[in-house]
């Protein structure tokens, strides 16, 4: 929420209507089209507090700016990282940023994951493709408060091997107390000994509880429509599937109109919406 940027905890107040200055420290390829950036501001004495699956909106001097999610957790505050696929010409001209390079951010924008309804319970995670970059920010937050949460259970699906985000995290994820990395691709390659198939292939192989169980879930639009169909047959209710719709957002305030649905902005009123919520809207969302 907007609220939630403005605080002052004896440090500068984070404004969250203008852009701030952040310095390039970190750069990872991801893949062919998906690159990580860290991020530091410039003023070290701004307090920037956000929740699990915000996003900020990204600018650069000339040719605009572009709203994306948060891929670092704010239980890691040294640097946010954001996960930018190369899809116009902003995110094309942020692909060509190196390390000290500066952009824009401002924000954080959104109501994020609800992580306070995910205490005690078992976390049901399933991704498709740079879906898994908000995920990876509440998957974060969820390890490094381990006690609070039940079992963690991840899946997540991509076109191909290279097309998989985040490998160093995938193993390092599985790794942690009472955690579960499943992982899967739609076409496979002589290199890869994993499961092939769509995403919801994986929910036999992971043994999938319903008692006790919130299901978040980002991705491709079809693939949450068949995940979301998989789940309600297994017996999910609507609002224990939650899932965060970025597509169409633009200005992050809900002024444009860009993303405006029925009565809801997905900007300010989402990105995080339960599936009760999401039936409720027009269905060209």
């Amino acid at each position: 929420m907007l609220a939630h940027a403005i605080q002052n905890r004896g440090m500068s107040l984070f404004n969250p209507f203008i852009p701030h200055i952040a310095t390039v420290v970190d750069i990872r390829q991801e893949t062919g089209d998906i690159r990580t950036l860290g991020l530091r501001f410039n003023n070290r004495d701004l307090d920037f507090d956000f929740a699990p699956g915000q996003f900020v909106e990204v600018s650069l001097f000339g040719y605009g700016e572009v709203p994306i999610g948060l891929a670092s957790s704010p239980t890691r505050r040294e640097t946010i990282e954001i996960s930018v696929k190369r899809m116009g010409m902003v995110t094309g001209q942020i692909h060509k940023l190196t390390i000290g390079d500066t952009i824009g951010i401002r924000g954080p924008y959104g109501n994020g994951w609800p992580v306070d309804m995910l205490r005690g319970k078992h976390v049901l995670v399933i991704g498709g493709g740079i879906g898994l970059s908000p995920l990876r920010s509440l998957i974060d937050y969820l390890l490094d408060q381990r006690d609070d949460f039940g079992t963690i259970k991840i899946l997540y699906g991509a076109r191909t091997p290279n097309d998989l985000v985040y490998k160093h995290l995938l193993r390092k994820w599985g790794e942690a107390r009472d955690t579960e990395v499943f992982c899967t691709v739609d076409i496979g390659t002589p290199e890869w000994d994993g499961h092939v198939g769509v995403v919801t292939a994986l929910f036999e192989q992971a043994n999938i509880t319903i008692e006790n169980t919130v299901v978040i879930t980002c991705g491709p639009p079809i693939m949450i429509k068949f995940v979301t169909m998989g789940l309600e047959k297994m017996g999910f209710a609507d609002t224990d599937i939650i899932t965060s719709m970025e597509k169409m957002m633009k200005c992050g305030i809900g002024k444009c109109g860009h993303c405006n649905i029925g009565s809801k902005y997905v900007c300010v009123d989402g990105p995080v919406f339960t599936h009760r919520e999401l039936k409720n809207l027009p269905k060209e969302l």
